[in-house]
Order: C-alpha cells, then structure tokens, then sequence
C-alpha cells in the first residue's frame, strides 16, 4: 500500500531511459493479485527483463540469469510491520538476494509514530536507504525528515505522484529543504 511495486517501475524507467543503465527486473511479489502482471506490463513497456522469484531458491536463480545487467531491482511482497513470520521469511529472500542496497519504503500519507514502527520492524532487514512515497499526498515535510533522521537512514529517493516514469527524483539535501520550506511538489 505504500507504492513500492509503481516506484520500483519509475526507478526502473530512470535508470533505463535517463541514466542509460542496462537494468532488469525480478519480483517475489508473488502473494498480492496481479502483482507479477503489474510489474511485466512495465518491463514490457521499457524492455526490460523480468524475472519471478517465490523462494530464497528462484531468488538467487533469477539473479543469475540477471549477471550481465548493470542493476537488478528486486520488488519484494508487502509485509504488515506486525507479522514476525512474515518479515522472516522476507529476511530469507534478501539473505538470497544480498543485495548492495536495500530500501525501506515508507508513504509520506502516514503518522509519524506508525513510520516510526516500520522503521523498527523492518530493521531486521537492514535497510540502508528510505524512499519515500506519496509526497505529493502528504501534509507536512519537517515530520518525515525528521523520521528518517531518527531512524539514521539516508534518503535515496521520493515520489511525487502517480505517473510513470515522471513522478520520481532522487532526493537531495537541497529539494528536501525546499519541500519544507513550502516549495510545490509538482512544479
């Protein structure tokens, strides 16, 4: 619910159409309806190889057939922050993956005690980044600058609408402090 499989596609489309990086795709998304469908008509639209993986095995086979890509996002299920079991078997896939990155997503939508709570429960994970989703929905800035200091994690990238490829940016010190200071989303 916090738009991880639409920004995973707009940081795929960056990557692909902006930056030039030859990227592919695998999803263990495999418990949400059409989550799989959502992410191929994206890879399809950008070209992009696309790979399922519903175990730490699949995982770690979809990788390899991704070598010789210049980067791999992986799109994991969603996860209630209250379900122990889950987050664990979460944790199985990214011990598969051993990923050089991994993003804690957060909804710029949501108070701050729940971002704080995520924040926790997934930090298991060990998470090295925030993105941040949904800004163009949020009511305040300050609170989630604040959040992500709290939790000691650098932010990587923020999303500011629905649109795919448009509604994404990395973040900088500097379009961080200007969203506080009251600058538009969308300009």
């Amino acid at each position: 619910g916090v738009g991880k499989t639409t920004t995973l596609a707009k940081i795929a489309a960056t990557m692909t159409l902006r930056d030039e990086i030859r990227v592919g795709l695998v999803t263990a998304d495999t418990y949400r309806i059409a989550a799989v469908d959502q992410l191929r008509t994206y890879a399809d639209i950008l070209g992009l190889q696309l790979e399922v993986a519903s175990g730490p095995a699949e995982m770690r086979a979809a990788l390899e057939r991704c070598r010789d890509l210049d980067a791999v996002l992986i799109d994991t299920p969603g996860r209630s922050q209250n379900d122990a079991d889950r987050i664990a078997d979460l944790r199985a896939l990214i011990d598969a993956a051993r990923p050089h990155e991994t993003h804690l997503v957060l909804s710029g939508t949501a108070a701050e005690r729940v971002l704080l709570r995520e924040a926790e429960a997934f930090s298991t994970l060990g998470p090295d980044r925030v993105v941040l989703t949904k800004l163009d929905e949020a009511v305040t800035f300050g609170m989630l600058v604040s959040v992500v200091r709290r939790i000691g994690r650098r932010i990587s990238w923020v999303t500011t609408g629905q649109e795919v490829p448009t509604d994404v940016e990395r973040a900088t010190s500097e379009r961080l402090a200007n969203l506080m200071l009251g600058e538009p989303v969308k300009s």
